[in-house]
């Protein structure tokens, strides 16, 4: 509850008013002082009498509802005729009274002779300079300032320099506002400032400002300004200005950890670099570009120790700087970058516009360093388990100052916030290594097929989340007859993967023994075995066995467990899927004792059979039918004389990086010239 005994030896003069009359209830010594004729027990109506003190009536009904302060000119108290200007407050709050409004006042101090300090309300103006001050003065300022329009300035409330320990201001001969605005704001403020001279917009803008005495160091700051127009030209300019450093740092911290969490649902380096990225520049970078680190020795152990090479992971540029050299696997690091890791500290280099020293940065960063102008370059190291498996570039160009400590400190703040996401990531990119590793080692190359034409493709997802349990496999038995299979084995991770080399291996070897057996009695033994000694809670898959006939024909028999049926892409007509209308037999692991069909089909001269995993067919909302139509409608396209079938097959993968899980594809062709 507010009590106005806390300001009673405030020199900011206060009241409490209450009810819808503003009653004064209690005003502190420099409210006295200042409003001597308000009485306490007085009603506002009363006290404030006459058009010169109407905008406080007006704040007061507006307290709570509208925080604008206005300007008034009210007598003094020793000589009724000598007017005096005011910057008054309303604020609601409670009070031993009840509901209250707080009235702020603070006096303007007293200008030349000549009044141009402060300008009189001339009702020839119809009020209009009086309205744009009351815009202006949304809160007290800390200075008040009035520029003629041939530049100078003088303060009205508080002292120029006071601002921000000692703000460079545009006094002096020869001097304007842009000599002091940071070169990085001086195109959008000067574009606001010329529409606000034109009476467009009331001028309000965070700025940065050089510090005096300091050509390089710069602080934020609050102005305000309006021009007062006669006869459509600038007579002079108000304006307050306000320290905003420590405002403009906590909004910006906010917004830059805000767009960093972006990282926390990076599914691999490159994707958590790039979020990474794109929150500093151009804030607190023009350029940003991520180094990750190959480790050449991994069997030394001190920080840093057999670093000598690294990887460009991701870059930011701002617009208009020159694109950076090509991204090659042998770049080595400079000599600060070194020192860097092994000391796990940033390391600002700051030099004059366009010449880095070159003995500390490798060559090719020296160069574009040149050509872009820069004036510093910020390695900060990304430590990630006590050991820095990246670094972070930082650069200011086209002759922009350095960072100062404040925004330095932003970007250490960004880069330490990324470390734990980045981390989870790098585990997550190891554990995907690990599982591609394992998959590869068990997709075979296709083997050489008398009569016909084989092909395979194993495309992993682009994310670190997707990695899996696809697989293929294709054997031929003495006989000439091929045996061939697909499978995936439900989840994405190491598990998966593992449990998919135990899959893949049983069925291989069933395979083999089986000859050219039954496909359903093949996977039903695999059902059984699986369910023994496999921890997969299911597993799709699809078994072929194809016989050579007369008349370059092949005999198909297969049986399908919960999988994706095969698309036929025949040597004339459109693609379709074989066993479209028949549901497939349910996977393993989920009922062993069911049983399991085979189904028959035959190839001829130039049919191409389509085994595929459900990547190649599945994306995140939309429906599988949609999928199956569009691989059908892409095979038929692109059935032409001359294509390879490895061609074909790589020509139905998505693009890379956009497969959302793992794909796998097996095709089968009959050739037409059969040896």
């Amino acid at each position: 509850m507010f009590e106005i005994e806390s300001l009673e030896e405030a020199a900011v003069g206060a009241a409490l008013v209450t009810g819808p009359r503003h009653r004064l209830m209690q005003h502190n010594r420099s409210f006295r002082e200042l409003f001597d004729f308000w009485r306490p027990g007085q009603e506002a109506g009363v006290a404030l009498s006459g058009p010169g003190l109407r905008p406080v009536l007006r704040a007061l009904d507006r307290a709570g509802s509208d925080p604008s302060a206005v300007l008034i000119e009210a007598p003094g108290p020793d000589e009724p005729s000598a007017r005096r200007t005011w910057v008054v407050s309303c604020l609601p709050v409670d009070s031993r009274h009840g509901a209250a409004v707080l009235l702020l006042a603070t006096r303007v101090p007293d200008g030349p002779a000549d009044a141009t300090t402060v300008r009189r309300h001339d009702p020839a103006d119809g009020g209009g300079d009086l309205a744009r001050y009351e815009a202006l003065l949304s809160a007290v300022p800390q200075v008040v300032w009035l520029m003629t329009p041939d530049g100078g300035i003088s303060a009205l409330v508080g002292r120029l320099g006071d601002t921000g320990g000692g703000l460079w201001h545009p006094g002096g001969t020869n001097v304007s506002w842009m000599d002091a605005i940071h070169p990085k704001d001086r195109v959008w403020f000067g574009e606001r400032w010329e529409a606000t001279a034109r009476g467009e917009a009331l001028l309000d803008a965070v700025v940065r400002v050089r510090q005096e005495g300091d050509p390089v160091r710069y602080r934020h700051i609050k102005i305000v300004a309006v021009p007062v127009l006669r006869e459509g030209k600038v007579r002079e300019w108000i304006g307050t200005v306000t320290d905003a450093e420590d405002q403009w740092r906590v909004r910006t911290r906010d917004r830059l950890l805000e767009r960093a969490s972006a990282v926390t649902s990076a599914h691999d380096l490159s994707e958590a670099f790039a979020a990474t990225a794109s929150a500093v520049v151009p804030d607190l970078a023009d350029a940003f570009v991520v180094f990750q680190l190959r480790q050449t020795d991994p069997t030394r152990s001190a920080p840093g120790a057999g670093t000598a090479h690294a990887t460009r992971a991701r870059s930011v540029l701002a617009p208009g700087l020159p694109p950076l050299p090509a991204a090659r696997d042998d770049f080595v690091l400079g000599t600060a970058a070194k020192k860097v890791i092994g000391s796990g500290r940033t390391k600002l280099l700051t030099f004059p516009p366009g010449d880095p020293p070159r003995d500390l940065i490798s060559g090719r960063s020296a160069e574009w360093l040149a050509q872009a102008e820069a004036t510093s370059l910020a390695i900060v190291p990304v430590v990630v388990d006590g050991r820095t498996v990246a670094l972070a570039s930082a650069a200011t160009c086209r002759g922009n100052p350095p960072p100062d400590d404040a925004e330095l400190g932003l970007l250490e703040e960004v880069l330490h916030r990324v470390q734990e996401p980045l981390r989870r990531t790098l585990e997550l990119q190891s554990v995907r290594d690990t599982a591609l590793v394992l998959q590869r080692s068990f997709l075979i190359t296709p083997p050489h097929v008398d009569g016909a034409e084989l092909a395979a493709v194993y495309q992993p997802a682009s994310t670190t989340a997707e990695i899996g349990g696809d697989w293929y496999d294709a054997i031929v038995m003495p006989d000439g007859t091929v045996t061939l299979s697909i499978g995936d084995v439900a989840g994405h991770d190491l598990d998966a993967a593992t449990e998919m080399t135990k899959a893949s291996s049983m069925l291989r070897a069933f395979a083999y023994t089986d000859g050219p057996g039954s496909p359903a009695r093949t996977l039903s033994r695999l059902d059984h075995v699986a369910l023994g000694v496999s921890t997969a809670a299911l597993i799709t898959a699809l078994h072929a066995v194809l016989r050579p006939a007369d008349d370059h024909r092949w005999n198909v028999t297969l049986s399908n467990a919960g999988h994706p049926p095969p698309l036929l892409i025949p040597a004339a007509g459109p693609a379709h899927y074989l066993n479209e209308a028949v549901s497939p037999d349910p996977p393993l692991c989920v009922a062993p004792e069911v049983r399991r069909h085979d189904r028959q089909h035959t190839l001829t001269d130039g049919d191409t059979l389509l085994f595929y995993t459900d990547g190649l067919v599945e994306a995140p909302g939309t429906d599988i039918s949609d999928g199956m139509r569009h691989l059908a409608d892409r095979a038929t396209g692109l059935r032409r004389p001359g294509l390879s079938l490895t061609g074909l097959v790589t020509a139905l993968l998505p693009p890379s990086g956009r497969a959302d899980d793992d794909i796998a594809v097996l095709a089968f062709r009959v050739a037409r010239d059969r040896r």
